[in-house]
């Protein structure tokens, strides 16, 4: 946890950190997937027979975990891409890809050897749903473990051999490191983000809120930050998909006995269609 004075501030103009859409068209916002690949290619279908030209399309996080079918759902997100951004009329920047739970989780993962107490971290992610998505690029938990009170230089090994596991994936590391913290329109409509945010910070200060949100997010009587609405792909609590007059909350449960959804928001932050897999 990073102490309240040590927590850094980003510009809410970096293209690193923040995607920026176009304001005044449609937006597609996808929930948290987590490994349910199937539900993923049938919402794919409907929102290809769905989408008009100038929609743009936001997945709100969580693409791995918990389901078993990490591997394809990674795939299914590049296949959809490339023929998404086929379309005429369509850019590149068109579809953006927001950093999860899960995903944060996985990059943390990947540098277990620097935690001070690895074996502690370890346990705490596979209570957490990270399990399948290190059984997916090839590891092992029990060797994972061994490697933790074996030291350093083997813990070192075995995430070194699980980021290069992931390397003979196509397009895998690619998608991983382009994702972002929250996306917004250039009209500052609409915000969306993986879990919430903090209300009491500004959207560059927010830190670990967009991964695991914040108590004070839901009950958010204001708009925040000029926004006309905030849109969440997750829920910690699993309150399911609930629509508000500042926040939304996408949230059905996929890859924990739920379903997944996806909403089209017209630039008014109104729901234009809710389509669930």
């Amino acid at each position: 946890m990073i102490a309240e004075a040590e927590r850094p501030s980003v510009s809410v103009s970096d293209p690193n950190i923040f995607a920026t859409l176009r304001g005044g068209g449609r937006v597609w916002a996808v929930a948290a997937i987590r490994g349910e690949w199937q539900r993923l290619r049938t919402l794919h279908a409907r929102m290809a027979a769905e989408c008009k030209p100038g929609d743009q399309v936001v997945y709100l996080g969580d693409y791995l975990g918990y389901g078993s079918a990490v591997l394809e759902t990674i795939d299914e997100l590049l296949v959809f891409r490339r023929a998404f951004i086929a379309r005429p009329g369509v850019e590149v920047d068109d579809v953006v890809y927001l950093r999860g739970a899960q995903e944060e989780m996985w990059q943390k993962l990947l540098q277990l050897q620097f935690a001070p107490n690895p074996a502690e971290v370890l346990r705490w992610m596979v209570d957490h749903g990270i399990g399948p998505t290190i059984a997916a690029y090839g590891g092992n938990l029990d060797e994972g473990m061994t490697c933790v009170r074996d030291g350093i230089l083997a813990l070192t090994r075995w995430t070194s051999q699980l980021r290069q596991n992931m390397r003979n994936f196509d397009g895998h590391i690619t998608l991983m490191s382009v994702l972002k913290h929250a996306a917004f329109t250039d009209d500052n409509a609409l915000l969306f983000t993986h879990a919430g945010l903090d209300p009491t910070r500004p959207l560059s200060a927010q830190v670990d809120a967009f991964w695991w949100g914040s108590n004070d997010f839901a009950g958010l009587a204001e708009p925040y930050s000029g926004f006309k609405l905030v849109v969440r792909g997750s829920d910690r609590r699993h309150g399911g998909v609930k629509i508000g007059p500042h926040i939304a909350t996408l949230d059905s449960g996929a890859g924990q006995s739920g379903t997944l959804t996806a909403a089209c928001f017209g630039s008014d932050g109104n729901i234009l269609q809710l389509l669930e897999a």
